[in-house]
């Protein structure tokens, strides 16, 4: 016996998402689901709530002597409000700045001036290389100077890594321990992780943030990073204009050869 003929009816469908007459009949009978809703609407929305805030946060990173700069270009209201602004953060970060140095550990001390000292706000720990061949304990060595100045609400030590554990490996130096409320709470052995000898204060700054010693919208942080988007913008330009002039001089130099 025969076996018994497949009555369906195959259904062509193409694209199931395309606007077509014949789509529209299949989802009306349930054969292909709805259309799923255009991401444009939203991508556009949210392209133009970026421009909003980029527009409202524009003076961000700004300190008194740029927004001095500022006087013919922006709003004398909303540049006085932001004036304003700078010279309350200045006011608490200088009533907080009790450090603006690095302080050299004992380990006698060690207990007192970092572990019961972090319940107070982070410490920073630099354990140090004994060894001047050292480059990154060298690296940062400088950039804790340069951070114990700029950020004086924060605290920044610095010991030589055989005098605070005996037999620590050389090869672990630098080693950056931060304690909060007691308890180490992040730590990083060499700058491998953070730039290598390359570490900058971006990074650094990076790391403050992370372990909220400062806000991310902190001025000094911004600030900086604003100065790098500008430098690597800067930098780009001067790449294309040199290509460009390369490229210029090259074809100069092909037409003397025709």
């Amino acid at each position: 016996m025969a076996a018994p003929m497949d009555q369906r009816i195959a259904v062509p469908i193409d694209d199931p998402n395309a606007d077509t007459e014949w789509n529209e009949i299949l989802r009306k009978h349930k054969i292909i689901p709805e259309k799923p809703p255009s991401p444009t609407p939203m991508i556009q929305e949210a392209i133009l709530e970026a421009r909003r805030l980029a527009h409202e946060n524009r003076l961000e990173g700004k300190d008194l002597s740029d927004l001095d700069s500022l006087e013919d270009e922006e709003d004398e209201d909303f540049l006085e409000s932001y004036r304003q602004k700078r010279l309350q953060e200045l006011s608490a970060l200088s009533r907080k700045s009790i450090h603006g140095s690095v302080y050299p550990l004992s380990k006698p001390d060690y207990q007192r001036d970092v572990t019961e000292a972090s319940n107070n706000g982070p410490v920073f720990v630099h354990l140090a290389s004994s060894l001047s061949t050292n480059v990154e304990s060298r690296v940062l060595g400088q950039l804790w100077r340069q951070a114990a100045e700029e950020y004086g609400d924060t605290k920044f030590c610095e010991m030589p890594a055989n005098r605070a554990i005996e037999g620590y490996p050389e090869k672990n130096c630098p080693t950056i321990l931060v304690y909060k409320n007691g308890d180490i709470v992040k730590q990083i052995v060499t700058l491998m992780t953070v730039g290598g000898p390359r570490m900058s204060m971006l990074e650094l700054d990076n790391l403050l943030v992370e372990v909220g010693a400062v806000k991310e919208n902190d001025m000094r942080v911004l600030k900086r990073r604003r100065e790098a988007e500008d430098a690597e913008e800067e930098r780009i330009v001067n790449k294309g204009i040199k290509s460009s002039s390369d490229r210029r001089k090259q074809d100069d130099d092909d037409d003397d050869w025709d």
